[in-house]
């Protein structure tokens, strides 16, 4: 899907996944986007979106092995594909070219 818009939250978590790589799961994902964005996350809302955004098919899912610690059950680890990649590309390049020579209006 090489035209996808992106809204503000699918931005933030695309990048938290190209960050985190593809161990990239639901809680790994809001931490991520807490510690960065400095923004309260819920899980729910992270979930949401993963599935919003595996639907335009720019990430796609896998599950792992059931484990332990989890109750043996299986975490759902998720990656960027490439249309997801030329999305996010698009749209932070649209950003910044919005933003460009508005600096010291916006005080960046």
């Amino acid at each position: 899907m090489a035209d996808a818009v992106l809204g503000e939250f699918e931005q933030l978590v695309l990048i938290a996944l190209i960050r985190l790589g593809h161990e990239a799961y639901g809680v790994t994902l809001c931490d991520e986007i807490a510690g960065r964005a400095r923004r309260a996350v819920s899980l729910g809302a992270v979930y949401k979106t993963l599935d919003r955004l595996e639907t335009k098919g720019l990430v796609a899912s896998r599950l792992g092995e059931p484990t332990a610690e989890r109750g043996g059950r299986r975490k759902k680890h998720f990656k960027v594909l490439a249309a997801g990649q030329r999305a996010l590309k698009q749209s932070l390049t649209s950003l910044r070219r919005m933003t460009e020579g508005l600096e010291s209006e916006i005080g960046l």
